[in-house]
């Protein structure tokens, strides 16, 4: 009885990897093998997943909720840079040296995730060219994603401050 509960439990996670809008369109065998290294987590709002400096022991697909990037300033404590949402990736630190986060990430709502250890996964990673092909496609993405969306909210700010470019550059230096 208890292994029918456990099959049925593995199977929901493979459905819920396939469905997950990240991995759309990849390979069964692919999702197959990330579901080997799969583990459900929830995090409770406020609660922090990883720190900046940290190991990055994996990434995560965000089913539910909302996490905030933290980056900290001295004087003003942790600002947070970015926000993931369901139906995105968290982290890519795991699949580059030295493999530590940049950024605290820390639940501004409670969310569900699929964690996947990446120590284990990187070895496949680096010995399926298909595979490594093809998350890093999709990793790729996202980052150019979140860059363009940086550089946006930064021209945002440059707009809204009324500073043209030469005094922000003098402010810079000065």
């Amino acid at each position: 009885m208890k292994t029918a509960t456990v099959l049925v439990a593995e199977s929901d996670i493979w459905k819920d990897i396939a469905a997950h809008p990240f991995l759309a369109g990849m390979s069964p065998h692919h999702i197959e093998l990330l579901a080997r290294y799969a583990k459900r987590k929830t995090f409770a709002a406020g609660e922090i997943i990883f720190r900046a400096g940290e190991s990055a022991h994996g990434f995560y697909l965000i089913q539910k909720g909302k996490i905030a990037l933290e980056g900290s300033v001295m004087e003003h404590g942790p600002i947070a840079t970015d926000t993931v949402d369901a139906g995105e990736p968290l982290g890519w630190s795991w699949l580059f040296p030295p493999y530590r986060w940049h950024f605290d990430a820390r639940a501004i709502k409670p969310t569900t995730a699929i964690f996947f250890h990446g120590d284990i996964l990187r070895q496949h990673y680096n010995e399926d060219i298909t595979l490594a092909h093809d998350l890093s496609q999709r990793i790729c993405k996202v980052m150019a994603h979140r860059l363009q969306a940086t550089r946006r909210r930064l021209m945002e700010t440059v707009h809204k401050s009324g500073r043209s470019r030469a005094e922000l550059a003098i402010a810079k230096r000065n």
